[in-house]
């Protein structure tokens, strides 16, 4: 993967990546750093360990049928939030997601261990005031 211009210089700097430039048809080179697409994991958990957010670009397009630049998406976008696999963090610990939704004089909710794969919900209704 490659990051160009300012990404360049962050991930060069929180990753310890040469930064090397690459001529993008202006008066200096784009700065550029990259990492080999099999390790890529790594440096991505490292980013998000310090609290950045990572977006996941990739080409949706078949280079030798494209007519010009090839059209790239963003397809993944990692944050602290993410659960990575063979992340750093405690494997065995619980990732809970929430939700709350109210209606009135009634309230429902929803919790869902992302690990353990169960889901526990409950309504409650009361009167009005």
């Amino acid at each position: 993967y490659e990051m160009f211009f300012d990404d360049a210089k962050l991930a060069s700097r929180e990753l310890d990546l040469t930064l090397t430039g690459r001529d993008c048809g202006e008066v200096e080179r784009a700065p550029m750093c990259g990492v080999p697409y099999h390790s890529a994991e790594g440096y991505i958990a490292k980013l998000v360990e310090k609290g950045y957010r990572v977006a996941i670009c990739e080409q949706v397009e078949d280079a030798a049928a494209a007519v010009g630049l090839v059209k790239r998406e963003v397809v993944r976008i990692i944050t602290p939030a993410t659960i990575l696999e063979g992340s750093s963090g405690n494997e065995s610990a619980n990732n809970f997601l929430a939700s709350l939704h109210m209606d009135g004089c009634k309230a429902a909710f929803a919790v869902c261990d992302m690990k353990g794969s169960e889901i526990s919900t409950t309504l409650l209704e009361g009167s009005s005031p």
